[in-house]
């Protein structure tokens, strides 16, 4: 088959989203949105360019290593597109929100782009669709977060899903004493992370850690599961910085039994996903069996403090291709755009129909004026493929029109009248 050299004008990594598509990812903003509304949440969008030096100061390495940047030929300086809304908001609230009264409740949504390695197949363009809780310090703020993110996957349609939470304050007690040079803390993270116990095994016998420290690091990709696992973790370790840090999660473990979401919660103490950005609770969601997170957020006490304004935070966004790909099919139905009617004449003045579609539109409905002179037949066939949910025939020899109805074939005769005073119900 030949490839339209078209085709491969964009580069890898980004898409164009066709009406169908297009209108789902909408739709899935649209309804966290709402969610985030419901909980108080108010809108913020930040700017689609940073000066690259301020940027940087609240990412991580993995994301300064994956920003976009250029020269700018106004300023002279490089400037970037942001890999991650979070370190923006950071930003915002530092240095022009300072002076509100404390706690703010943001929300955003809004495209970041992200350099992949050409062959991974990962998307460099992401849509998020997140909140920020900034200025409270306590398991009862983490405990809403994880509670919105679950109120936010039911409200998408959500059934089969899973909130993974971890602490990343846990591993840092274990490893804070122990002499590892920085490449030996890189492969440890990284076997941890992947779970892999015969690759940590043999990182731990090549080190020359004790056995004690070897037995607490050796036992945290087992450390998963549910809430069995704080008693597991407490045996496991012996220092009072991951024992505080067990604490901070039963706690908000304690904040979210009302809320009737157990069946969704698991634990997992090697989870290490922004190990140099967060500083407590860190949790993923994951709708079915799909290996992607669709969400992911937790606690970053130190990042507005990079900006010169020291305030606690926690906060979670959605990966909107990522809830996209787990539930593509399901949202056919709740997703679809439909346009109420297309309004086709037959002999009638433009001005008449022209008029009669404004009026429509004022009572609330989606209205579309055939255009092209063409038979009828033709015209049916455009309104069902583009998904119109009526056709209405004005004729001019014909004191009625005709109103056919796509979804059954049924037909009825109305007066104008009638259809604008709303006698007639579509």
């Amino acid at each position: 088959m030949l490839i339209d050299p078209l085709e491969t004008m964009l580069p890898r990594g980004v898409k164009d989203f066709l009406p169908v598509k297009a209108a789902k990812i909408e739709y899935l903003d649209q309804s966290l949105r709402r969610v985030f509304d419901q909980w108080g949440f108010r809108p913020l969008m930040p700017a689609a360019l940073e000066y690259l030096h301020a940027l940087e100061r609240g990412l991580g390495i993995g994301l300064r290593e994956k920003t976009f940047r250029f020269d700018d030929r106004q300023s002279g300086k490089l400037v970037a597109f942001s890999p991650d809304m979070t370190p923006q908001v950071a930003r915002i609230v530092a240095t022009r929100m300072r002076d509100l009264p404390l706690p703010l409740r943001l929300r955003y949504s809004g495209r970041v782009l992200r350099h992949a390695e050409q062959q991974s197949g990962k998307d460099r363009e992401i849509f998020q669709s997140g909140v920020e809780l900034i200025g409270l310090d306590s398991p009862e703020a983490d405990a809403e977060m994880i509670a919105m993110a679950v109120s936010a996957l039911q409200a998408v349609g959500g059934r089969n899903f899973t909130i993974d939470i971890g602490q990343v304050e846990f591993y840092r007690g274990v490893v804070a004493d122990l002499e590892l040079d920085a490449g030996q803390s890189v492969a440890l993270q990284d076997a941890i992370a992947r779970k892999d116990a015969s690759g940590l095994h043999m990182l731990l016998e090549e080190s020359t850690l004790n056995d004690r420290a070897r037995e607490e690091i050796a036992a945290l990709p087992r450390l998963f599961g549910g809430r069995e696992v704080l008693e597991r973790a407490e045996r496991a370790v012996t220092n009072d910085r991951s024992r505080r840090a067990l604490d901070n999660l039963a706690q908000v473990l304690d904040a979210l039994d009302s809320d009737g979401i157990d069946d969704h919660i698991t634990l997992d103490l090697g989870e290490l996903r922004g190990f140099d950005y967060h500083t407590g609770i860190t949790f993923q969601g994951f709708l079915g069996k799909m290996g992607r997170a669709v969400c992911s957020g937790g606690r970053y006490d130190g990042l507005t403090a990079r900006y010169g304004h020291p305030t606690p935070a926690t906060g979670f966004t959605f990966n909107l291709l990522n809830l996209l790909f787990a539930l593509d099919r399901k949202l056919d139905g709740p997703a679809a755009v439909k346009t109420d009617m297309l309004i086709v004449s037959r002999g009638v003045p433009k001005n008449s129909s022209r008029a009669l579609a404004h009026e429509l539109r004022k009572r609330g409905y989606s209205v579309a004026r055939e255009l092209l002179d063409r038979d009828y037949a033709t015209s049916l066939d455009y309104a069902r493929k583009l998904n119109y949910r009526y056709v209405l025939v004005m004729h001019a020899t014909a004191p009625h029109m005709q109103l056919l109805s796509l979804s059954d074939n049924s037909e009825r005769q109305l007066t104008r009248e009638a259809l604008l005073d709303g006698t007639v119900e579509l």
